[in-house]
């Protein structure tokens, strides 16, 4: 489980993790994932945050300069009823500023989309400190693997029935920051931030067979 009582420290990482209330879905639609990846882009900075401004000044929210950021963000991940975001600080107190700024615009946004009330996610934001390089290279793969089970919900039980499908599956997943791995252009690219994270992986044939070597290990491990 993750630990609220950790303290976050500039040049050290972590896993930040959170789920809709009673485990509801928190991204209902295509329009829903694309709000909150922008905000994954514009709540991080020390600026105020205001999509409606920006979208009147620049066609893609990911054009605008938002100056300094509040962390750096390494990889994410948005499933239907939670996300994984892999970060570090950048300032003092900048993971809360900045969770605090993405969890209150996208819930404010959703609310009113909706029209309902009341609290969108599950309490404060869950973050595990990864305190080895093993474990940080770890939740590289974790994070970008998180949607096998949107492919087969069973996995763990049975193992990955195809490895190579279940990899085009994630590599495919639009909304996880596997594609920029792939040196796949897309705006959402403006999200990562990853110079301060090591370099694991030297170009993405090297980022595939680690993942390829973990899908494979999960379906050995399930016989």
């Amino acid at each position: 489980m993750g630990n609220r009582s950790i303290e976050f420290a500039e040049r050290e990482f972590y896993h930040i993790y959170n789920r809709g209330v009673e485990k509801r879905t928190i991204y209902l639609d295509e329009r829903d994932h694309e709000r909150f990846l922008e905000l994954l882009y514009a709540a991080n900075t020390v600026k105020p945050t205001d999509l409606r401004s920006i979208s009147r000044v620049h066609e893609s929210v990911y054009e605008w300069d938002r100056g300094e950021s509040l962390v750096a963000i390494g990889a994410y991940c948005l499933m239907p009823n939670h996300f994984h975001l892999l970060l570090t600080p950048l300032r003092e107190g900048g993971v809360s500023a900045f969770m605090n700024k993405l969890c209150t615009s996208y819930s404010m946004y959703f609310n009113r989309r909706y029209e309902r009330t009341g609290a969108l996610f599950e309490g404060k934001f869950k973050a595990k400190h990864a305190d080895s390089d093993e474990y940080l290279k770890y939740l590289f793969a974790y994070i970008h693997l998180n949607p096998v089970k949107l492919l087969q919900s069973d996995w763990k039980e049975r193992g990955i029935q195809d490895v190579e499908k279940a990899y085009e599956f994630v590599s495919q997943f639009r909304y996880s920051s596997l594609r920029d791995f792939q040196h796949k252009f897309r705006p959402e690219q403006a999200i990562l931030e990853t110079t301060p994270f090591p370099m694991y992986f030297e170009s993405a044939a090297a980022e595939k067979a680690e993942l390829v070597e973990w899908l494979s290990y999960a379906d050995d491990g399930a016989k």
